[in-house]
């Protein structure tokens, strides 16, 4: 099986210290690097603890032969576009279990008209992960709240709508909220 795993793990800019550390339970960087060249037999056990360390699918981690790759021709920085040093992939965006997503009928704050959010869904115990972040706060009869989570007090959620100017609002105990984690938008 011809694998891409290499190919993966440089597109999310991960050493293979990194991908290792991130294997549940964690192995060494020779063995990713075993797994990566061939050297060593990739099993399907490997394929999916790899895959789940550099967020992906395992499929996303095998060569198929009617995938389309999308290649990285530039690399743009603070000097300007430059050729990457070495062949570079990047992995499209795939929604995960869990997901909720938001779309942007007219430009709001850093929001374009077009934009779809992508948010993960988080229970309470979970919502300071969400501190300082934009979320999605569901309301009762079909309403929702969009905006920066500011703080949270005693089961309440403060939070500033997207935009300048706009007033602080406060909900009280929401069943779960989704906090944004990718920006999809069409230029």
């Amino acid at each position: 099986m011809i694998t891409r795993i290499r190919e993966v793990r440089r597109a999310r800019a991960m050493t293979l210290d990194d991908v290792a550390r991130a294997c549940v339970p964690p192995t060494t960087p020779q063995t990713i690097g075993r797994l990566e060249t061939g050297t060593r037999t990739v099993s399907v056990g490997w394929l999916n603890r790899i895959a789940a360390a550099l967020k992906v699918e395992a499929s996303d981690l095998v060569d198929h032969g009617d995938r389309a790759d999308l290649g990285v021709v530039a690399i743009l920085g603070a000097g300007g576009a430059s050729a990457p040093k070495r062949t570079a992939l990047v992995v499209p965006p795939r929604a995960s279990a869990g997901q909720v997503a938001v779309t942007v009928s007219a430009s709001l704050g850093d929001y374009r008209a077009g934009d779809e959010v992508w948010c993960d869904v988080l229970q309470p115990e979970d919502f300071t992960q969400a501190l300082n972040r934009d979320v999605l706060i569901p309301r009762p009869a079909g309403r929702f709240l969009f905006g920066r989570l500011i703080g949270r007090e005693d089961g309440k959620l403060h939070m500033l709508p997207p935009g300048a100017g706009g007033r602080q609002s406060v909900v009280a105990d929401p069943p779960w909220l989704a906090v944004a984690v990718r920006l999809v938008r069409s230029l």
